[in-house]
Order: structure tokens, then sequence, then C-alpha cells
């Protein structure tokens, strides 16, 4: 096999791996999701940016604006996995400044305060 034909093999590896990595990404962030669904109403914030990690948060809400679950998903790479962020655990909605839960994260402030919003 010339350096070519390597070359090309060893591209289609790398992408069928991306493939088969995000599918399962994206497995584990549906399957929370549907857990954190049976809790409440759900309402999903993630922050922006082309080249910055990414952070999605979606919040399980009660009738009485109450956090009863959570999940946060940051990271730049398919290996990321939704994670509870214990902070937001048993708080009311209205009472939640992300300025003041999360000083130093400001991707996590963006969709905590999307999250709270609710904005489509």
């Amino acid at each position: 096999m010339d350096a070519v034909n390597t070359l090309v093999c060893v591209a289609f590896v790398a992408w069928a791996g991306q493939t088969v990595l995000g599918w399962l990404q994206i497995n584990r962030f549906n399957r929370a999701l549907a857990s954190l669904s049976d809790n409440g109403r759900v309402r999903i914030g993630r922050s922006s940016g082309r080249f910055r990690p990414r952070v999605v948060l979606a919040l399980a809400v009660n009738e009485e604006g109450r956090i009863c679950g959570n999940f946060v998903m940051k990271g730049i790479t398919v290996f990321s996995r939704p994670v509870t962020e214990y902070r937001l655990a048993d708080k009311m909605l209205n009472d939640i400044c992300p300025g003041t839960l999360f000083p130093g994260n400001k991707a996590l402030q963006e969709a905590l305060t999307l999250a709270i919003s609710n904005k489509r």
C-alpha cells in the first residue's frame, strides 16, 4: 500500500470513529434528557461560541418553580458526559443569579441565563 492509500484509510478510520463517538454522545444526552423529563418541565440553555468549549445545561422544574433535577455537558470533544450540578439542586428558579453561582465560568452563566429565560 502506498502513502496515499494509507492516508485515505487513516482518514476513513478517523471519520468513522468520530461518527460512532458522536452517536454515543447523542445517546447519552437523550437518555439523560428523558430521565430529566420525568421530574418536571425541562428547560435547556447552551453557551455560544465557535472556538471555545460549549456548555449545555438542562433543568427540570416542578410546578412550584423549584429545580428538581439538572445536568450539564461541558467540553469540546465527544467525550463529554451529562453531569449533575449540585449547586443548582433544590433552588427556586426565580432566586437564581448565574453570576453568583458560577463566578468564574462565563459559558455556564450564559447557559443558565438562557435556561432560566427559556428563550427559543
